[in-house]
């Protein structure tokens, strides 16, 4: 048990390492644009609530806390040969890493559509999505502003899925950082891919900051995590995404 309590330790101080350094970088490109008065690519013109970064850094930590105690509890699963976690590359042939990869992103993004949908029904929201939403402006700080309920829930699926598909422990680490990078990126309040990729029939695939601001200003359109197609097939997706 105290091994235990020692894993979730070192994932919470690596989590929060994490956090307030990518953050604390994408944070200070944010000040820097908006400084520099280049109101054209800050999407949200509503300024910032009255300490809103101190309560986003404030629940972000609790939300550290939870990812580390679900990083401790996969940890000690694969210690003891309970994943589906490989070490050797070839294990399943070069060919499986990047499907592998598809795979998990794809799954992954289904719950989350789902689950994230589930979260604006209004019972439910009260209670476990309105702390997120308490940022109608979004910030770097933002990405990981959850309620513990939320954090859970965007806990629960990856450990799940690590019992069952096979992943390579590189890919895994590069899936970690490809989500970890996705959030700050989407939750940045600035677009930062160019306009070329942005209409592009790839680019149109991507979530970017643009679509994830739409999000937060309207309530209820763009609910994807990575990708946009269960908003096009459901239909959730903003109008204005489809200008």
């Amino acid at each position: 048990m105290a091994n235990f309590f020692g894993f979730v330790f070192i994932f919470f101080a690596i989590l929060l390492i994490r956090y307030f350094i990518t953050a604390g970088f994408f944070f200070s490109y944010y000040l820097k644009t908006k400084n520099n008065k280049t109101e054209k690519k800050i999407l949200s013109q509503r300024p910032l609530k009255k300490n809103q970064v101190r309560k986003e850094i404030y629940w972000s930590v609790i939300s550290s806390g939870i990812f580390a105690f679900f990083g401790a509890i996969t940890y000690w699963l694969w210690l003891n040969d309970f994943t589906a976690i490989y070490l050797d590359p070839a294990k399943f042939g070069y060919w499986y890493l990047p499907v592998s990869l598809i795979i998990i992103l794809l799954l992954h993004e289904t719950y989350y559509y789902w689950i994230h949908r589930a979260m604006h029904v209004p019972k439910i929201y009260k209670v476990v999505h309105k702390v997120h939403h308490d940022s109608l402006s979004s910030t770097p700080w933002t990405a990981f502003s959850f309620h513990p309920w939320e954090s859970i829930l965007e806990a629960l699926i990856l450990p799940i899925l690590l019992l069952i598909i096979p992943l390579n422990v590189y890919v895994l680490l590069f899936y970690l950082l490809f989500m970890t990078f996705s959030s700050f990126v989407n939750h940045l309040d600035i677009e930062i891919y160019p306009e070329f990729f942005r209409k592009s029939s790839f680019g149109k695939l991507w979530i970017d900051a643009t679509h994830h601001h739409y999000h937060h200003k309207e309530f209820n359109t763009n609910y994807g995590l990575f990708f946009t197609f269960w908003d096009k097939w459901m239909n959730t997706e903003s109008r204005k995404m489809q200008n």
